[in-house]
């Protein structure tokens, strides 16, 4: 009798439809989804991602650094949880795929083509798509439930963009247009190269040691704090909420010099504005 229960059991299985014998979404750990070391690649709902792990750094610039500004004062940040960074600006292939037409008009500048950066994007739009991607990727199974995509801090921008480094760039302390994508002077003496005066397709230029692309130049890149013209250092710091007049953005432009690309550089940007030279690129992080 056993035999005949266990022998039913299973045919019933077979008739069971394929989805039903799949692992939920939920079955992925956080454990597994963890990076393993600084600039490991993986993909999540086709977006190229590396790893950022936990770690401290110096926030800033030295009052030595060549062209710092007044609010790089430098602070000790402690992040205590890594997360996946996007390898590339976000592009305009990937805004389609999951959150249907582009945000805002198409310039010759800006450029037009699945490579090229996503741009005319306020912050608001960049926010409701790191939702949109959070929402699929779950669906689709690979991106746990403690899990989400957002905006990157701007501690968290600065520690991936420096990627180990404490020199003004990731690329030591001068940057040629031959390694970002920048207009103008070159930063600190560096060997003067090409000057666009429009963006490039992403991943044009060497990445950083983190295997990052465009951290410097190509396009200015929100995040997710208010621009508070000290920021406060300390432990996992997130100025999201704490309400000012604007974000905060990062990186640097086609349209700026090299100086404007350093690893510290800050600018503000009222959130419901859009302008052809802004962009994003999204974060994985540990909620």
């Amino acid at each position: 009798m056993r035999t005949r229960i266990l022998a039913s059991a299973a045919f019933l299985g077979l008739l069971l439809p394929v989805a039903s014998l799949r692992p939920c979404a939920a079955a992925q750990t956080d454990d597994a989804f963890r990076g393993s070391e600084a600039g490991r690649e993986r993909r999540v709902f086709g977006i190229k991602l590396c790893w950022c792990p936990p770690g401290r750094f110096t926030m800033g610039s030295p009052r030595t650094e060549p062209e710092r500004r007044p609010d790089e004062h430098q602070v000790e940040v402690t992040l205590t949880k890594g997360f996946w960074t996007g390898k590339y600006e976000l592009t305009q292939s990937e805004w389609r795929r999951i959150a249907g037409p582009l945000p805002g008009p198409l310039t010759a500048a800006g450029g037009e083509g699945d490579d090229f950066a996503v741009y005319n994007v306020n912050f608001p739009e960049a926010e409701d798509f790191c939702s949109k991607l959070t929402a699929k990727a779950r669906a689709a199974g690979e991106l746990p439930a403690g899990w989400e995509f957002r905006l990157p801090t701007e501690a968290q921008w600065e520690y991936a963009c420096r990627a180990g480094t404490t020199t003004a760039t990731a690329f030591g302390d001068k940057l040629s247009s031959n390694q970002a994508n920048f207009q103008g002077q070159p930063y600190n003496g560096a060997q003067p190269g090409p000057s666009l005066k429009r963006a490039s397709k992403v991943g044009s230029y060497p990445p950083n040691p983190w295997g990052l692309c465009d951290m410097h130049g190509n396009m200015f890149e929100w995040c997710r704090d208010w621009y508070h013209p000290r920021y406060p250092g300390g432990t996992d710091p997130d100025l999201h909420d704490a309400r000012r007049m604007s974000r905060s953005r990062r990186g640097g432009g086609f349209t700026d010099d090299g100086w404007a690309c350093r690893s510290a550089f800050r600018l503000r940007f009222e959130p419901e504005r859009r302008f052809d030279h802004i962009g994003f690129r999204v974060v994985a992080v540990q909620k």
